[in-house]
């Protein structure tokens, strides 16, 4: 097939903030070069920032290295957090402040925003265009080009493609965008990221990656009840001791509050859902006190890193170079991952800058080789390994004990603990069989506080083009009820925050899969849980999924 070709020194795939910080330095360091930037970015969302998701309590230290003026440039710093506290719910109705003196040291966020990272995106691509990057949203890269071993590109997906695969009559090949260097910026989980790790064998001898899968909401509350800057964690209820998760409660400059609820992934139990989990923590008085009278406005959902640097896979290719939650540079213990995100764009930028310098491949790769070095000598490593067995150790000893053991890591030994804690079992192998596990009781929601799965969705403002080939590929039709279903209760039914997977009735006294690929919010959930492995998430048409305003 014929594909148009447009040639860039670095393509960028994700306008997320580790893309956008590496196409901002790279931008820099170009015209301190006294040279225009050849730099594009290719964002699979509609526009920029609208497949972000985050919290958001945002650290600005990087964001004051990349721009050391963004106040004076006008960054979306939202409020200054202004009060915290640590909650231990105790059950559905109980609950106790954690004395600030047994809060763990990276949880503490004075100095700190609380904002949209959505609108934080959309000003960071307005700052990288100003500088001469090329951003291109709506696009998806949906493949990697690979020519004589290295990485030579990216091909966005083709458009006007039928279900059945025939060309509508709008079709339009992808382009090649073809780059002396690649940066891997898709966020958690992202398909081509998994295809380099398996192409070149990125994670030999490495813990397996790890996720949780964060869903969020914001609401329009009362006045009366809002606080801007106070930011509430939780932690227990409704998950048992031995499910990592927990929930949060930031209040942002407006009347507005963003609130969520982050379940690993690791966890055990067929039947629990985490959406259905967090529509239950809504009810604790501690959280529905704060949004009584008030309106939810806007919903989503997204897989979270949380391996920690056990599971950072080798950082570079050939031809290209991970970078943010793409390799997964996530501090699970301050449950931040923006500011980690934007340092290591920056890093690998400052690599790619000397390798365009150089007159030989050989020399090139040598500096592209010294990214992860880079790394591992700047404060993003010293963060990183310094809270490397929060989750491992959540995972290991279980909620209480494993925050017990980051307070001795951080506050006692400064995070310097002279052991490193393993998870070596991936999350889609944790799963034990239905008939052994307990059925949570989850309530039909109330339409005041919690909510259904397709009522959700619609306040995602997800969009497909439906007569497309579906992304969500499986290997072998028949494992989802001839395995799944029998072994697991089909835990895809729960697992997924958007209501894409069903087991229906195929009318002849059986049971069918159903995918309802139009719904889905781009979260990667399934790619990562199902325990057959048989899901693969791969990119729709560019411009489809999610469009969420201000995330």
């Amino acid at each position: 097939m014929s594909r148009e070709t447009l040639e860039f020194d670095v393509v960028v795939v994700g306008a997320g903030p580790s893309g956008l910080a590496a196409a901002c330095r790279l931008a820099q360091l170009a015209r301190a070069d006294g040279r225009e930037p050849s730099v594009c970015v290719v964002e699979k969302g509609a526009s920029i920032g609208a497949h972000i998701v985050s919290g958001a309590v945002f650290e600005p230290r990087a964001l004051a290295e990349l721009f050391p003026d963004y106040r004076e440039r006008g960054a979306p710093l939202g409020a200054a957090v202004t009060a915290e506290r640590v909650v231990w719910l105790r059950g559905p109705a109980a609950s106790t402040t954690v004395p600030a003196a047994l809060v763990p040291r990276p949880l503490r966020n004075h100095g700190n925003r609380v904002l949209s990272l959505g609108d934080l995106c959309r000003w960071l691509g307005q700052q990288a265009e100003s500088l001469g990057v090329s951003v291109f949203p709506s696009f998806a890269a949906a493949d990697v080009l690979i020519e004589n071993g290295r990485v030579a590109g990216v091909v966005t997906g083709d458009l006007g493609v039928a279900r059945d695969g025939s060309h509508k009559p709008n079709f339009q090949a992808g382009y090649e965008l073809r780059g002396k260097w690649v940066v891997f910026a898709e966020g958690a989980r992202g398909h081509l990221g998994r295809r380099l790790e398996a192409r070149f064998g990125l994670r030999e001898g490495v813990d397996p990656p790890h996720y949780a899968i964060g869903l969020k909401e914001i609401w329009r509350i009362d006045p009366r009840r809002h606080r801007p800057g106070d930011v509430t964690h939780t932690l227990g209820w409704p998950l048992d001791d031995a499910t990592e998760g927990g929930g949060f409660l930031y209040h942002a400059a407006e009347p507005i509050v963003y609130l969520g609820l982050i379940v690993s992934l690791g966890y055990s139990n067929p039947h629990l859902d985490p959406f259905a989990e967090m529509q239950r923590w809504k009810q604790h008085p501690r959280i529905r006190e704060v949004l009584e009278g008030g309106e939810r406005i806007a919903y989503g959902a997204r897989a979270i890193n949380k391996g920690g640097v056990q599971s950072l896979p080798r950082l570079f290719v050939p031809g290209g170079v991970l970078v943010g939650c793409e390799a997964g540079f996530l501090n699970g213990a301050k449950i931040k991952g923006s500011h980690t995100a934007i340092k290591s764009g920056m890093l690998a930028a400052e690599s790619i800058h000397a390798a365009l310098r150089c007159s030989s491949i050989e020399a090139a790769d040598a500096h592209i080789a010294r990214y992860p070095e880079r790394v591992r000598e700047s404060w993003l490593w010293q963060e990183l390994r310094s809270a490397r067995n929060f989750s491992p150790g959540v995972a290991r000893f279980g909620t209480r004990l494993g925050g017990a053991l980051s307070f001795l890591e951080q506050n006692v030994l400064g995070g310097s603990a002279p052991w490193t804690l393993h998870n070596r079992v991936p999350d889609h192998a944790r799963l034990k069989r239905a008939a052994d596990a307990p059925r949570p009781p989850y309530a039909k929601p109330d339409g005041v506080v919690s909510f259904d799965r397709l009522g959700s969705v619609f306040l995602a403002s997800t969009a497909h083009e439906e007569n497309q080939p579906t992304h969500l590929k499986l290997a072998d039709p028949r494992v989802p009820v001839a395995e799944n279903l029998p072994l697991y209760d089909e835990p895809a039914q729960r697992y997924c925050p958007a209501a894409v997977y069903e087991i229906v009735s195929d009318g002849a006294g059986g049971s069918k899969f159903l995918i309802n690929a139009a719904n889905c919010v781009h979260c990667k959930t399934c790619d990562i849980k199902d325990p057959a492995q048989n899901i693969d998430w791969t990119v729709p048409e560019g411009g489809g999924g999610p469009n969420y305003p201000n995330m």
